[in-house]
């Protein structure tokens, strides 16, 4: 498979990233397309996917995922055995900032729903409604996930249209509590299918 290079100097013109030096490359490594999924994965050396010491710094975006069930929130998790278990502890911080549609709630506060302290559950990423207009759109930075010395770190953004005509936006920070090296992801909502949108991996130089 041939791998994509999305040149990212250019951004550096149109935006208040002028002051670095240098934001490198990204390259697509993989995308897939949602259709009535469970879950998506993403396991090194299985269909094409690389996520090994390749590359220091990993980008997952996700873009408008649909859900086919009603008020129900993406996750993903880790794996450190090839995608056989996916329960690495976590710990994780979260806020989030809303406004509705009739311009009510509109609020700014830490979401102690979405923290993990010392868990292995599933790293919540944001709510979705399932309306045809509703959708969760973000990304995720996935840091040295094949060092065997250090936690992998991992931040987090997602803006999603509510099942109540809200508009959220998640802001996630967070590490997954092992020195074993991180070899798969995978997505899924926290109750029915992924209906629809696309994941896609991206390596960063």
């Amino acid at each position: 498979m041939a791998l994509v290079k999305l040149n990212n100097r250019g951004v550096r013109s149109a935006t208040t990233f002028g002051s670095a030096a240098v934001l490198g490359e990204m390259i697509l490594i993989k995308k897939q397309t949602a259709s009535s999924d469970t879950t998506i994965s993403f396991v090194d050396g299985t269909s094409d996917v690389v996520l090994d010491d390749t590359y220091k710094e990993y980008l997952f975006t996700f873009n408008n995922i649909h859900p086919e069930t009603d008020n129900t929130k993406l996750e993903f998790d880790f794996s450190t055995d090839g995608g056989s278990n996916y329960s690495v502890t976590k710990t994780s911080t979260s806020w989030r900032g809303q406004h509705g549609e009739d311009d009510s709630s509109g609020v700014q506060q830490y979401d102690g729903a979405l923290d993990l302290a010392q868990g292995t559950a599933n790293q919540i990423l944001g709510d979705s409604g399932n309306d045809n207009d509703q959708a969760l759109s973000g990304y995720i930075f996935l840091f040295n996930p094949s060092s065997t010395t250090f936690v992998k770190h991992y931040i987090a953004t997602s803006c999603g249209s509510r099942h109540n005509d809200l508009q959220q936006q998640y802001f996630i920070a967070g590490y997954g509590n092992t020195t074993s090296a991180i070899d798969a992801v995978q997505f899924n909502m926290n109750s029915g299918d992924i209906d629809a949108g696309d994941i896609c991996l991206y390596g960063i130089l």
